[in-house]
């Protein structure tokens, strides 16, 4: 158990999602101050390189998604008026 050397709180794990150490969990104080010391050990320099470009694919496959599930929405809704509008008249 890692404790805040400031105010002797109890750490909790974090991940650390910067470009220098994509991935990478360290101890942090629940309080205000800050990483105490790093859980593990620092990543070999290709993942550094190859993580960053994998989250930015993910985040725009996401971004994708969540366009095109609106959008499908937006018709299915469209769909649904439009039915109704010619069931009730």
């Amino acid at each position: 158990m890692v404790r805040c050397p400031s105010c002797m709180t109890q750490s909790i794990i974090r991940t650390s999602w910067t470009s220098v150490d994509p991935g990478r969990r360290f101890y942090c104080c629940p309080g205000t101050h800050g990483i105490i010391d790093w859980y593990d050990d620092p990543l070999c320099p290709r993942a550094v390189q190859i993580i960053p470009g994998l989250l930015r694919n993910i985040n725009t496959l996401q971004a994708s998604y969540e366009d095109l599930q609106s959008k499908m929405f937006e018709q299915a809704k469209e769909t649904l008026k439009w039915k109704w509008i010619l069931a009730t008249s």
